[in-house]
């Protein structure tokens, strides 16, 4: 049993000394940085994102790996969309923390730039999360985009979603 499964483990204050805030930093590209650095080591940043959460208290983002979690700052979105497999009539994302999902592109909008945003972990704690389509993934969604009415939209499965 980790610490973290305790229920009062996000309540715990932290280890004498040192702060639940840190300078951690989540970009708007998806790349951590701490103290202004970019966190450079493969392996720890993807870790990083399997560890985004949220508290179950105040709602804000914290990185949690079930024996010590402390509050980041997210610039943007706590999750991003690497890849997009299309199969028959489903699409799965291929989600930055190392899961995947069926995409439910209910919510699914675009921002100023054009770039997708979705919701994402629905039924997790703390969920849903808003994530971001990477060009990449972006544009592995070209076999079911459409135009609508003047509109683009998203067909999957005989639904269509207009994006707004």
């Amino acid at each position: 049993m980790k610490p973290g499964d305790h229920p009062e483990f996000f309540r715990f204050p932290a280890p004498e000394g040192r702060s639940r805030e840190s300078t951690i930093r989540l970009d708007a590209d998806g790349n951590f940085h701490h103290h202004g650095e970019p966190v450079e080591h493969h392996g720890l940043a993807e870790a990083m994102h399997s560890w985004i959460a949220r508290h179950p208290d105040d709602g804000r983002y914290i990185l949690s790996n079930g024996y010590d979690w402390s509050y980041f700052t997210v610039d943007d979105v706590p999750f991003f969309v690497r890849s997009v497999r299309v199969d028959d009539d489903q699409v799965v994302l291929g989600l930055n923390d190392g899961t995947e999902e069926r995409w439910d592109p209910q919510g699914a909008q675009l921002g100023e730039r054009g770039e997708l945003y979705t919701p994402v972990k629905r039924s997790a704690v703390g969920g849903p999360f808003e994530a971001k389509f990477t060009r990449h993934a972006q544009i592995g969604l070209a076999p079911v985009l459409r135009e609508v009415e003047g509109e683009v939209a998203i067909v999957i499965g005989g639904q269509t979603v207009r994006l707004v």
